[in-house]
């Protein structure tokens, strides 16, 4: 079996922007790379929030998601319909069962997801079910989980700084990881806004200055086994 990843991600664009750049490393490298939307990205922007009554943005959406992780390399990208900005609506272990599925079935060695000090909640209750799901028994596949940071929920959480200590040369895959996002148009602001293509380019280039590099995404190490 040829080594494999998993992305773990809240909502449809947070993949690309917390690890679009590493995905397409690791796809060029030969790596399988998949990648799990836990949310379905919508229906907290509407008053109703009935997700019935906005199937075609919902399937729209996911044409969009499979598009953009075509384009940086992915196999495979699964969806869970976890309620929009509402994930502590489901039972934590109802999120960790979803999680650990996919992982039994895919068998990765690599797992990147949210770190907990993000400002948005669904993104701190991925996390915890990552990392619940990804337990480092002897039979695990995993062996080494990686917290990404994301534009407009990360930095805005004051009181909990992103500190990372590790980083991915992404110079090469930069411009893929920006055409992906692209794709996801809706979701896309115009600068100064955070989540703007060029507040993209920006933050890779400031973690690329961190260790000398042209462009880079940075990742704090939950765990790694060597």
């Amino acid at each position: 079996m040829s080594r494999r990843c998993l992305v773990v991600a809240a909502h449809p664009d947070d993949e690309v922007l917390g690890c679009g750049g590493a995905m397409a490393r690791m796809a060029s490298e030969g790596m399988d790379v998949f990648c799990l939307i836990l949310g379905e990205g919508v229906t907290s922007r509407d008053d109703c929030r009935d997700a019935s009554r906005r199937t075609k943005e919902l399937e729209e959406l996911r044409s969009t998601a499979r598009r953009a992780n075509e384009l940086l390399g992915v196999r495979e990208v699964f969806f869970a319909s976890l309620p929009d900005n509402r994930f502590d609506s489901v039972d934590l272990l109802d999120v960790v069962k979803i999680v650990e599925e996919h992982v039994a079935e895919l068998r990765p060695e690599r797992v990147f997801t949210h770190g907990g000090g993000d400002l948005n909640n669904d993104h701190s209750i991925v996390s915890r079910a990552v990392l619940t799901a990804c337990r480092p028994l002897p039979e695990a596949s995993v062996k080494g989980v990686f917290f990404f940071p994301v534009l407009s929920s990360t930095e805005w959480n004051f009181e909990s700084a992103f500190r990372p200590n590790y980083y991915v040369d992404i110079e090469k895959f930069l411009e893929a990881k920006l055409e992906a996002m692209r794709i996801y148009s809706s979701e896309l602001r115009e600068w100064p806004h955070p989540r703007s293509l060029r507040a993209m380019e920006y933050e890779a280039r400031l973690w690329g200055a961190h260790v000398g590099k042209q462009a880079a995404e940075a990742f704090r190490i939950a765990r790694l086994v060597e």
